[in-house]
């Protein structure tokens, strides 16, 4: 879910690599997308039955306390925020966890996104890789952002490709 097609299709490039991207920067559509993913509702199914919610700027659920490479919650459902069949999402998301399957360390819980009015979209809570690594699936499944874990443990949005970029100019 990134942001930055808009500023592409100028030729300008990115927009700021920042979840704190300035509204100017983006159309109303992006502006909408974004509130919407910071107000949804980022359910993650618990081993022991019922889910622990995460929310944009609190913290992480007791039971999905992530460890220290921290932990992000993706889905390959509706690349761009453009609505696909249910067929074609579910293709998606069996690939994204044919891959997750491939890479060492990595561990996931099924979880759902549920917006404010009421889509959802069945996604994952990841565990074992880098932000990084993260970042890096979120843009290959054609995702405008994600949600990830800060230092301080609280769940933060993330729009795809900025930690790829920042680590590329560091």
């Amino acid at each position: 879910r990134s942001l930055r097609r808009r500023s592409r299709d100028r030729g300008g490039g990115h927009p700021p690599a920042s979840s704190a991207t300035p509204l100017a920067f983006m159309s109303q559509r992006e502006a909408a997308l974004l509130q919407a993913y910071r107000e949804t509702d980022y359910r993650v199914r618990l081993a022991g039955g019922g889910h622990a919610s995460i929310h944009i700027g609190h913290a992480l659920p007791a039971a999905l306390q992530a460890p220290p490479d921290g932990g992000g919650f993706l889905t390959a459902w509706n690349p761009d925020s453009e609505p696909r069949s249910r067929a074609a999402n579910r293709q998606a998301q069996r690939q994204l966890l044919q891959q997750l399957q491939t890479l060492p360390g990595c561990q996931w819980r099924a979880g759902l996104g549920i917006g404010r009015t009421g889509w959802h979209e069945a996604s994952l809570w990841i565990t074992g890789l880098t932000a990084i690594q993260l970042d890096r699936l979120a843009v290959q499944y054609g995702q405008r952002a994600w949600v990830g874990t800060d230092a301080d443990g609280k769940a933060v949005l993330r729009l795809s490709g900025e930690l790829a970029q920042q680590a590329a100019t560091a």
